[in-house]
């Protein structure tokens, strides 16, 4: 591999119903290429866009990618009203302000950041329960979760205590952060928006591990990117949301001023999400990390993502 490889971003795009549907390659020339690429292609339509180096379009149809069909890719980033030949959405449609909900599902999603708080506060066990008693599809999604996780010790879970306690705290922190951004029947943004923060997220998380932080970092990273959507989620600066929740210091800063070492990870990652590749050449490079390396665990992003929508799509 070229020492002058460069780093590489997989944008999300939708299909003509809002949905998460397939992944545009951008990068150039020297990008390099991981091998696992390969079994993101299988899992889901992968595009790159002409005109492309002969070479790198090489690369990419051997690892399964396609050259993107003329007049199939549409940039929307206000309404999604699409062409009729349009196939494939990109843009920033998704992080346009959000409808306004039905009574049950403003509940749902207020009820989730509820939860949120208490888990992040280390309420007791029957506090959260409580709370979860008030939202059967919250409940009903919990507990079909921890079942399927409690297969493997011959027994079912028939009491929220019980679920709790099988999926420890950290875990449950993490499932009610990605139900807030689950599928709403009345936002048509949740699909998309849930993807894109489930990358986020995990990107964060792994970049942390692989520069040799503690568990207790890379977990600030992952909550640093699963907050940084919230704003965009609920319609209201990201302050105020951020305000209940017992975030540490360093957190705090990387989400209201991209400042210290996650702040420096999360600035990154938007960069890459925004196709400025070459500030994410130069964090890497800060960080000490091969371009390889970055776009390996991109990949190991997306194949996470498309198992916390697959589990959690049904929501609604």
């Amino acid at each position: 591999m070229s020492t002058l490889a460069t780093p590489v971003f997989l944008k999300l795009l939708a299909d003509r119903q809002g949905r998460p549907g397939g992944l545009l390659f951008c990068g150039s020339g020297e990008s390099a290429l991981p091998v696992e690429l390969r079994e993101l292609a299988g899992k889901l339509p992968c595009f790159y866009r002409d005109p492309i180096g002969a070479q790198l379009a090489a690369g990419l149809s051997e690892l399964g990618f396609q050259a993107m069909p003329a007049g199939a890719l549409q940039r929307v980033d206000k309404e999604l009203a699409l062409e009729p030949a349009t196939k494939w959405v990109e843009g920033d449609w998704p992080l346009k302000a959000p409808p306004r909900s039905s009574g049950a599902q403003a509940a749902s999603r207020t009820t989730a950041l509820q939860l949120v708080q208490l888990v992040a506060n280390e309420a007791h066990t029957h506090e959260i329960e409580e709370v979860l008693r008030r939202d059967p599809t919250l409940s009903y999604q919990l507990l079909k979760l921890v079942n399927s996780l409690a297969m493997g010790v011959g027994h079912k879970v028939t009491s929220f205590s019980q679920a709790i306690l099988i999926l420890g705290r950290q875990q449950l922190r993490r499932w009610l952060n990605l139900m807030l951004f689950a599928a709403r029947s009345d936002d048509l943004r949740s699909p998309m928006l849930l993807a894109r923060v489930a990358v986020r997220a995990r990107i964060m998380e792994l970049l942390a591990r692989e520069t040799g932080q503690g568990k207790q970092v890379q977990e600030q990273a992952f909550m640093a990117g699963m907050f940084s959507l919230l704003g965009v989620l609920f319609g209201v600066p990201l302050v105020e949301l951020l305000a209940p929740l017992n975030l540490g210091d360093a957190t705090q800063r990387a989400l209201l001023s991209k400042s210290g070492e996650l702040g420096e990870l999360l600035a990154m990652v938007e960069a890459a999400e925004h196709g400025d590749l070459v500030a994410v050449a130069d964090g890497l490079e800060t960080l000490q990390l091969p371009a390889l390396d970055f776009n390996r665990l991109l990949v190991e992003a997306n194949l996470w993502m498309l198992e916390v929508t697959g589990e959690l799509g049904g929501h609604g």
